[in-house]
């Protein structure tokens, strides 16, 4: 096969960075995931693909061995049992991890060794491989107070747990599943094609290795039963909309022995009437009256926690900002320094919308002492601009 056929399994290009790999083989494995994919054996196939190339492009290592050619005998090149041809590119020693490589792909051990080997000659039954269950995602909605302060919630979350009635082997108590007839237990056909040979999931097993001919009656044969669960989650204080908690081992029970996956706790905070979340800060816009702009003046204004005292300087313009540093929201990174945000105060000058006849009279005493026109720079500069440009078309 070419080189690029993993890259393109991945739907990447062959200089695509690490980073870009794995975004593709996320969205690849979320779309293929047997989970979604129920009884669809084409969709499991094309998943093991994925996570065939994934293993391969996904380890620096690996993928330079890949790139330079060196493992040419896995993905055809060799004879069967992933040893190369006598003279050949990509001798034993060449291929370094196959074993691993074989492992990852199609879920057998060692080659050559109990329970792995894609040649089909004198192996042993496939041993189960442990896989860890599948993560659960949970989400709660919480008032902004209730982000910013920490609180505890009550979830139920449906979830898949381990058989109790089969212990998760999916086969009816008193029986257990047989080793497929066809690959023998090993989980994979070698199918031969001329100088090369290629290792295919078992198409009667699925690449199980085994065939539960007796299912449970309770998982039918899953292994696995739907359940609904009860936590207590603490939220911790600083969460923003769309923030994931994650709390280890709660999601769903892996197979084979694999560990259980992890509950994320999803999180929508409402919004606050007061104040407007801009990344590890809070903002709140102030109105102060003309005499406090001009003057200057000791404001009360609202923080997270209660009421401080802020001194508002002479001749603050509107749109002016001060800041309170510490009193904004707790960081969620724990080793952060500050360990939180600011808050900061927006001053903008309250204009009346209608005066009564005492403010009117005060209004029109201001306008006659205060006689400078706040307009006349920008009016001159503008005429200034207006003649220079006039000079120039008539010079041309």
């Amino acid at each position: 096969m070419a080189r690029d056929d993993l890259y393109k399994t991945l739907g990447v290009d062959k200089k695509a960075s690490a980073e870009e790999i794995k975004k593709a083989y996320r969205k690849l494995a979320r779309q293929y995931h047997p989970d979604r994919n129920p009884d669809n054996a084409s969709a499991e196939s094309r998943f093991k693909e994925v996570q065939g190339a994934y293993d391969v492009l996904g380890d620096a290592e690996k993928r330079k061995q890949y790139d330079r050619g060196a493992l040419t005998g896995i993905f055809g090149g060799g004879t069967p049992g992933g040893q190369s041809t006598t003279g050949g590119a990509g001798s034993a020693q060449d291929f370094g991890g196959i074993s691993d490589i074989l492992s990852n792909l199609f879920g057998n051990g060692p080659a050559g060794g109990p329970g792995g080997g894609t040649s089909g000659r004198g192996q042993g039954p496939r041993r189960p491989r442990p896989e860890r269950g599948r993560d659960v995602e949970a989400s709660v909605q919480i008032s902004f107070q209730q982000a910013m302060d920490g609180v505890q919630v009550s979830l139920t979350v449906p979830t898949a747990q381990t058989c109790n009635t089969c212990r998760g082997t999916g086969a009816r108590p008193g029986t257990a599943p047989k080793v497929c007839p066809r690959c023998q237990g090993r989980g994979v056909e070698a199918q031969g094609q001329g100088v090369f040979s290629i290792s295919t999931p078992c198409s009667q097993c699925g690449g199980g290795g085994t065939i539960i001919e007796d299912p449970c009656p309770t998982c039918h044969g899953s292994g696995a039963v739907r359940t609904v669960k009860k936590y207590r989650v603490n939220i911790p204080p600083g969460v923003r909309e769309g923030s994931k908690v994650r709390i280890n081992g709660k999601g769903e029970a892996g197979s084979g022995g694999g560990q259980r996956g992890d509950l994320f706790v999803l999180t929508h905070v409402e919004d606050s009437p007061i104040f407007e979340r801009k990344g590890d800060n809070v903002e709140v816009q102030v109105p102060i009256t003309f005499p406090e702009a001009a003057r200057g003046a000791e404001i009360e204004v609202p923080t997270l926690n209660g009421r401080k005292t802020l001194r508002v300087a002479p001749g603050t313009t509107s749109g002016t900002v001060q800041r309170l540093r510490g009193e904004g929201p707790t960081k969620l990174d724990s080793k952060a320094q500050p360990p939180r945000g600011d808050i900061h105060y927006r001053f903008v000058i309250d204009v009346p919308q209608s005066l009564s006849k005492a403010q009117s009279d005060a209004v029109d005493k201001l306008s006659k002492v205060m006689r400078a026109d706040p307009r006349a720079t920008l009016l001159d500069t503008a005429e200034a601009t207006r003649g220079a440009g006039r000079t120039t078309q008539g010079d041309r």
